[in-house]
Protein backbone atom coordinates (compact mmCIF):
# COMPACT_ATOMS: atom_id res chain seq x y z
CA UNK A 1 0.00 0.00 0.00
CA UNK A 2 1.05 3.58 -1.44
CA UNK A 3 0.58 5.43 2.12
CA UNK A 4 0.08 8.66 0.54
CA UNK A 5 -3.06 7.42 -1.34
CA UNK A 6 -4.54 7.22 2.03
CA UNK A 7 -2.94 9.94 4.48
CA UNK A 8 -2.36 13.07 3.76
CA UNK A 9 -1.22 16.33 5.59
CA UNK A 10 -3.78 17.10 8.05
CA UNK A 11 -5.28 13.70 8.57
CA UNK A 12 -4.55 12.36 11.81
CA UNK A 13 -3.38 8.90 12.82
CA UNK A 14 -5.39 7.94 16.02
CA UNK A 15 -3.38 5.16 17.35
CA UNK A 16 -5.17 1.71 17.90
CA UNK A 17 -5.22 -0.93 21.24
CA UNK A 18 -2.69 -2.88 19.17
CA UNK A 19 0.05 -0.20 18.81
CA UNK A 20 1.88 -1.05 21.98
CA UNK A 21 5.34 1.00 21.45
CA UNK A 22 5.05 2.97 24.50
CA UNK A 23 6.09 6.36 22.50
CA UNK A 24 2.59 5.87 20.47
CA UNK A 25 0.43 4.39 23.07
CA UNK A 26 -2.97 6.44 22.90
CA UNK A 27 -2.06 8.86 20.88
CA UNK A 28 -3.06 10.85 18.02
CA UNK A 29 -0.32 12.06 15.69
CA UNK A 30 -1.29 15.07 12.94
CA UNK A 31 0.04 14.63 9.72
CA UNK A 32 2.50 17.82 8.73
CA UNK A 33 4.32 15.97 5.63
CA UNK A 34 3.11 12.96 3.29
CA UNK A 35 5.12 11.59 0.00
CA UNK A 36 6.59 8.45 -1.73
CA UNK A 37 9.35 9.00 0.71
CA UNK A 38 7.41 9.03 3.74
CA UNK A 39 6.05 10.79 6.28
CA UNK A 40 6.36 13.25 9.16
CA UNK A 41 4.31 13.98 11.93
CA UNK A 42 3.70 15.16 15.42
CA UNK A 43 2.28 13.87 18.59
CA UNK A 44 -0.92 16.01 19.75
CA UNK A 45 -1.61 14.68 23.32
CA UNK A 46 1.77 14.78 24.79
CA UNK A 47 2.20 17.91 27.05
CA UNK A 48 4.81 17.95 28.73
CA UNK A 49 5.94 20.22 31.82
CA UNK A 50 8.71 22.30 30.63
CA UNK A 51 6.85 25.80 29.67
CA UNK A 52 7.68 27.29 26.19
CA UNK A 53 9.02 30.79 27.35
CA UNK A 54 11.56 28.39 29.49
CA UNK A 55 13.18 27.45 26.27
CA UNK A 56 12.26 29.45 23.33
CA UNK A 57 11.77 32.34 25.41
CA UNK A 58 10.13 34.79 22.84
CA UNK A 59 7.57 32.05 21.55
CA UNK A 60 6.46 31.31 25.44
CA UNK A 61 3.37 34.87 24.69
CA UNK A 62 2.28 33.07 21.39
CA UNK A 63 1.81 29.67 22.69
CA UNK A 64 -1.39 28.71 23.19
CA UNK A 65 -2.61 27.29 26.60
CA UNK A 66 -1.13 25.24 27.92
CA UNK A 67 2.05 27.44 27.19
CA UNK A 68 4.48 24.15 27.22
CA UNK A 69 6.56 22.16 24.90
CA UNK A 70 4.82 18.89 23.49
CA UNK A 71 6.88 16.20 22.83
CA UNK A 72 5.92 15.93 19.22
CA UNK A 73 7.83 12.42 19.26
CA UNK A 74 10.78 10.23 19.34
CA UNK A 75 12.80 11.77 16.81
CA UNK A 76 14.93 14.70 17.22
CA UNK A 77 13.69 15.77 20.48
CA UNK A 78 16.10 18.13 20.26
CA UNK A 79 14.66 20.04 17.62
CA UNK A 80 11.44 21.68 17.96
CA UNK A 81 8.77 22.22 15.42
CA UNK A 82 6.33 25.33 15.34
CA UNK A 83 2.47 24.15 14.03
CA UNK A 84 0.27 27.21 13.96
CA UNK A 85 -3.59 27.94 12.96
CA UNK A 86 -3.55 31.50 10.95
CA UNK A 87 -6.12 33.79 12.04
CA UNK A 88 -6.51 35.05 8.49
CA UNK A 89 -6.44 33.27 5.19
CA UNK A 90 -5.45 36.61 3.59
CA UNK A 91 -2.14 37.14 6.37
CA UNK A 92 0.03 34.94 6.09
CA UNK A 93 3.43 35.94 7.91
CA UNK A 94 6.61 35.75 7.15
CA UNK A 95 7.99 31.91 7.81
CA UNK A 96 5.00 30.31 7.47
CA UNK A 97 4.70 27.02 5.26
CA UNK A 98 0.44 25.78 4.48
CA UNK A 99 0.26 22.26 5.48
CA UNK A 100 -3.55 21.93 5.18
CA UNK A 101 -5.67 25.40 4.52
CA UNK A 102 -5.06 27.86 7.42
CA UNK A 103 -2.69 25.24 9.31
CA UNK A 104 1.06 24.99 8.88
CA UNK A 105 4.43 25.28 10.48
CA UNK A 106 6.10 28.58 11.03
CA UNK A 107 9.89 28.84 11.23
CA UNK A 108 10.88 29.10 14.82
CA UNK A 109 13.74 31.43 13.52
CA UNK A 110 11.15 34.23 12.42
CA UNK A 111 11.13 37.03 14.49
CA UNK A 112 8.05 36.95 16.68
CA UNK A 113 7.02 40.16 16.05
CA UNK A 114 6.31 39.27 12.61
CA UNK A 115 3.83 36.78 13.39
CA UNK A 116 2.19 38.40 16.45
CA UNK A 117 -1.42 38.73 15.30
CA UNK A 118 -1.46 36.83 12.41
CA UNK A 119 -2.06 33.50 14.04
CA UNK A 120 -5.17 32.07 15.95
CA UNK A 121 -3.31 29.53 17.32
CA UNK A 122 0.44 28.30 18.15
CA UNK A 123 1.98 24.90 19.94
CA UNK A 124 5.47 23.91 19.64
CA UNK A 125 6.35 20.30 19.75
CA UNK A 126 9.83 18.70 21.17
CA UNK A 127 10.85 16.32 18.13
CA UNK A 128 8.44 14.69 15.91
CA UNK A 129 7.46 10.86 14.66
CA UNK A 130 8.65 9.97 11.28
CA UNK A 131 8.27 6.96 8.77
CA UNK A 132 9.80 5.95 5.71
CA UNK A 133 6.75 4.95 2.74
CA UNK A 134 6.91 1.27 3.57
CA UNK A 135 6.87 1.51 7.68
CA UNK A 136 3.86 3.46 8.29
CA UNK A 137 2.82 1.63 5.19
CA UNK A 138 2.99 -2.23 7.32
CA UNK A 139 1.98 -0.32 10.44
CA UNK A 140 -1.61 0.83 8.65
CA UNK A 141 -1.44 -2.37 7.29
CA UNK A 142 -0.82 -4.15 10.68
CA UNK A 143 -3.96 -2.50 12.44
CA UNK A 144 -1.65 0.12 14.71
CA UNK A 145 -3.31 3.23 13.60
CA UNK A 146 -6.64 4.25 12.75
CA UNK A 147 -6.61 6.90 10.12
CA UNK A 148 -9.32 10.03 10.25
CA UNK A 149 -9.85 13.31 8.98
CA UNK A 150 -8.15 16.18 11.07
CA UNK A 151 -9.56 19.27 12.29
CA UNK A 152 -7.23 21.84 13.16
CA UNK A 153 -8.17 22.84 16.11
CA UNK A 154 -7.24 18.98 17.31
CA UNK A 155 -3.89 21.16 17.64
CA UNK A 156 -4.51 23.50 20.03
CA UNK A 157 -7.06 22.10 22.01
CA UNK A 158 -5.88 22.95 26.03
CA UNK A 159 -7.12 19.98 27.69
CA UNK A 160 -5.54 16.80 25.60
CA UNK A 161 -6.46 14.32 28.00
CA UNK A 162 -9.63 13.00 26.39
CA UNK A 163 -8.43 13.90 22.51
CA UNK A 164 -7.83 10.30 21.61
CA UNK A 165 -11.66 9.23 22.80
CA UNK A 166 -13.04 12.93 21.21
CA UNK A 167 -11.41 12.05 18.23
CA UNK A 168 -12.82 8.53 17.73
CA UNK A 169 -15.98 9.61 18.60
CA UNK A 170 -16.97 11.91 16.24
CA UNK A 171 -16.10 9.22 13.51
CA UNK A 172 -18.60 6.84 11.62
CA UNK A 173 -19.55 3.66 12.29
CA UNK A 174 -17.05 1.02 14.75
CA UNK A 175 -14.72 3.59 15.18
CA UNK A 176 -16.76 5.96 17.26
CA UNK A 177 -17.59 2.59 19.32
CA UNK A 178 -13.88 1.46 19.65
CA UNK A 179 -13.66 5.48 22.31
CA UNK A 180 -15.76 3.68 24.58
CA UNK A 181 -13.33 0.99 25.32
CA UNK A 182 -11.45 1.23 29.35
CA UNK A 183 -7.94 3.43 29.53
CA UNK A 184 -7.28 -0.19 31.32
CA UNK A 185 -7.37 -2.85 28.97
CA UNK A 186 -7.15 -5.31 31.86
CA UNK A 187 -10.60 -3.75 32.74
CA UNK A 188 -12.38 -5.55 29.74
Amino acid sequence: MDPSAEVRAGMLLVATPQLLDPNFVDTVVLMLDVDQNGALGVVLNRPSVVPVADVLEPWGDIASDPEVLFHGGPVSREGALGVALLRDGDDVPVGFREVDGPLGLVDLDTPVELVTGSLAGMRIFAGYAGWDAEQLAGEIDEGSWYVVPGRAVDAFRSDTGELWRDVLRRQPGELAWHSTRPADPELN
